[in-house]
């Protein structure tokens, strides 16, 4: 494509299979587990064993990415994955194992997004991120929907699977180009973390875009967990394929929605991303007030389209304002560290409210009306954007 090296297109494919390989994991996992005497507390708690790293590890991953070449660095973040997996396949506590595929996941994140302002112009910068949004999701549609179906005949072949997927991911980084690190660094721990969290939260226009990214994140990751206890509870559904299915339909509206933004809101736009996600918060109400399997599915794709109108944008935003002031890397950080923080606690507070009892389709409401008073809040003090200002 115009304006799009060879290298964008090699880090698709990387990304596109260590995705796979994360997703994959996720739902053998949940095979795994569909029947554990565990009880139903243990597969949110199992997606908050995977989050831990993002948070715990924030201040150290970025000056790690910043300061040796990208492709490296997703190198390792590949090989933590696969060794995360390999230990889940060898008979280790799931969550073990699973805890230590997060902290690959959080290497292999600042290098991920931090790369893409060193390899493609400014001009490019959305269409870029809406091409490796779109990667993601469709790794994330193919290996939900394989890994499921794999899982359920035979959890060992899906897990060797994924350690394949993994191998093959850090095979495609080597063919990226090994460009000196580029932007400020600022150096690593927990005091120089806090600086640059002050600079980043400098502009109305940056703690928007960081803010409304842990929105989007914490809102998707309860609802994916919410669709495991819905399925069963609504629809009759028995097994990890079932709940598969419904998260493909979620994924293929966020695809859509990440292909279609670069036309509908560019970075220079910002402001317009909020009105997606009001109506991210709207769809998620009317999902829930529905029991049968063709509207609800028809209502996922439409959630995930106004997802990804929202996320990619923001994702384009804090790239572009980090690479300027504390490196891509460290700013890729720190929106992870935002986001992951704000899913741990909704995770969390899901995990604790289906331990006190509580019901998918009143959760699902809640989720919804969450998201809409987040919305108001987190734009509520956004500036006009800078060409509307012009105008």
């Amino acid at each position: 494509m115009k304006g799009l090296s060879r290298s964008v297109f090699v880090l698709l494919g990387a990304q596109f299979l260590t995705a796979l390989a994360d997703n994959a994991l996720l739902f053998a996992a949940i095979a795994m587990l569909i029947d554990s005497p565990r009880g139903a507390w243990y597969v949110p708690a199992l997606q908050s064993a995977f989050l831990v790293a993002f948070v715990a590890l924030a201040p150290w991953t970025g000056p790690f990415a910043d300061t040796r070449p990208k492709p490296q660095v997703l190198l390792i973040g590949n090989v933590l994955k696969a060794a995360g997996a390999g230990l889940m396949f060898a008979g280790i506590e799931p969550m073990e194992a699973y805890a230590l595929v997060g902290v690959g996941a959080a290497v292999y994140g600042p290098a991920k997004y931090g790369i893409l302002p060193e390899i493609v112009p400014r001009s490019s910068l959305v269409r870029a991120n809406g091409l490796i949004e779109g990667s993601t999701i469709v790794a994330i549609v193919v290996g939900t929907v394989i890994g499921a179906r794999v899982a359920d005949r035979s959890v060992e072949l899906a897990l060797g699977a994924v350690v394949a997927c993994y191998a093959a991911s850090a095979t495609a980084t080597m063919f990226l180009p090994r460009l000196a690190p580029k932007g400020p660094h600022a150096g690593a721990g927990l005091g120089k973390f806090g600086g640059k969290m002050r600079l980043m939260f400098a502009t109305a226009r940056a703690r928007f875009a960081m803010l409304g990214n842990s929105l989007f994140w914490s809102s998707a990751a309860v609802l994916r967990l919410l669709l495991v206890a819905w399925a069963p509870a609504v629809l009759g559904a028995h097994n990890a394929t079932d709940v598969a299915d419904l998260t493909l339909f979620l994924a293929l509206g966020i695809v859509g929605g990440a292909l279609v933004v670069p036309r509908l809101i560019p970075i220079e736009k910002l402001r317009r991303a909020r009105l997606a996600a009001y109506a991210m918060g709207g769809c998620i109400l009317a999902f829930g007030l529905f029991d049968t399997a063709w509207p609800a599915r028809m209502m996922l794709v439409a959630i995930g389209l106004c997802g990804g109108l929202f996320m990619v944008p923001m994702n384009a935003a804090l790239q572009e304002i980090g690479h300027k002031s504390i490196g891509s890397g460290g700013a890729v950080a720190l929106q992870s560290f935002f986001e992951n923080s704000a899913m741990l606690v909704a995770v969390g507070a899901y995990t604790g409210s289906v331990g006190l009892g509580a019901q998918a389709v009143p959760a699902i409401l809640v989720v919804g009306t969450l998201v809409l008073i987040a919305t108001f809040v987190v734009s509520w003090h956004l500036p006009p954007d800078p060409a509307a200002t012009a105008e």
